[in-house]
């Protein structure tokens, strides 16, 4: 398959470090249609090409007025769902949500089988494909092992041997791809470690098996957010394609937003579980609205984050919350944020010697 880069920094369609300085209201608004705009949750290198040893946008590029204020907001939106948690109206919420996932909740299982059965049948119907669309395959015993991947979900004995055909594919991607492209999927690990938790009925270290690929799920969004702020110009033919879903702004401003609205929302998975369970509600209808957008491949490629996001706001696990946790959640989520960015380009400065600036 041929990998180059979907764009540039001189290319003529799209100014490549226009900084476009915003009144807080606009910001604000934008921030929020953002949210359910489809193509912040299309994963781009299913759909466009790409390069991921070429040159990251710098970071004098990326950290930018615009994407300061966006930050800001962003944190102010946290702060206020982790306050709002513990009022009357936060915990109505909690109620309401339980009565209408309680179904989920009582078949969390059942559901995580029943997706991955599908998601796994498939990569077997499609062939050449290892996980995801762009990791491509030439044995054909990989199509076997996906189905009997697949057939393990049949009951929770065999699950722990399907986790482990599901690590297996993904150390064959590795190898074929790389570490820093399988930085994308975590969320498979996740999925694996589930079901072999599942099956055997334990925990890992003290967390459920629902926390552990809630955490992976997290960590793969976190990431991904990063490579739209480092490669904005991959989406650029998927904004030529599908204009609407820009809102009409300008391209560069708009992935800005796209991977700002995904971190905050990724984060939020991490935290209070009213703010988690709303988090993951925007997040599925994000990946969900993608699919009529973008179609099968989307469809098919999303499914396990999705079931992952379903069972998140299902969940009704309530939690002893202090003051303090809701007041850091804005230190801590840009915490996380200089760290991912700080891991993706100081990886990618090691593994391909980029400039971080």
């Amino acid at each position: 398959m041929n990998l180059t880069n979907g764009g540039g920094e001189g290319d003529p369609l799209y100014p490549s470090s226009k900084i476009l300085p915003i009144p807080a209201a606009t910001a604000l608004a934008i921030l929020l249609n953002a949210v359910f705009v489809e193509s912040a949750s299309a994963h781009v290198k299913w759909f466009c090409a790409y390069d991921v040893a070429g040159q990251p946008r710098g970071l004098e590029n990326v950290l930018c007025t615009d994407f300061e204020i966006l930050v800001g907001l962003a944190a102010l939106a946290l702060l206020t769902g982790c306050l709002t948690e513990k009022t009357t109206f936060g915990e109505a919420i909690g109620r309401a949500l339980n009565r209408v996932t309680s179904l989920v909740r009582t078949n969390t299982e059942l559901l995580f089988r029943a997706v991955c059965a599908f998601f796994f049948i498939a990569l077997w119907a499609i062939g050449g494909v290892l996980l995801t669309p762009e990791l491509t395959t030439t044995w054909p015993a990989i199509s076997w092992l996906q189905l009997a991947i697949a057939a393990g979900m049949m009951s929770r004995k065999t699950m722990p041997f399907s986790a482990l055909g599901i690590v297996g594919l993904f150390v064959l991607a590795v190898q074929q791809y790389g570490a820093f492209h399988l930085a994308d999927y975590p969320v498979f690990l996740g999925v694996a470690a589930y079901l072999a938790l599942v099956g055997l009925q334990r925990d890992l270290f003290g967390m459920r098996p629902l926390d552990v690929v809630r955490w992976a799920a997290a960590i793969t969004l976190m990431w991904a957010s990063v490579e739209k702020w480092a490669y904005p110009e991959w989406s650029f033919p998927l904004l030529i394609e599908h204009p609407a879903v820009s809102w009409g702004n300008d391209p560069e401003f708009f992935m800005r937003v796209a991977g700002v609205v995904e971190f905050t929302l990724a984060f939020a998975l991490l935290w209070t579980p009213l703010v988690r369970r709303l988090a993951a509600i925007l997040l599925s209808a994000m990946f969900i609205s993608a699919i009529f957008e973008f179609g099968k491949i989307d469809a098919i490629g999303h499914a396990p984050i999705i079931v992952v996001l379903l069972a998140i706001i299902a969940d009704d696990t309530a939690l002893t919350i202090k003051l303090r946790q809701q007041l850091l959640a804005p230190a801590a989520y840009c915490v996380a944020l200089a760290g991912f960015l700080a891991i993706y380009y100081g990886a990618h400065t090691v593994l391909f010697g980029a400039r971080i600036v």
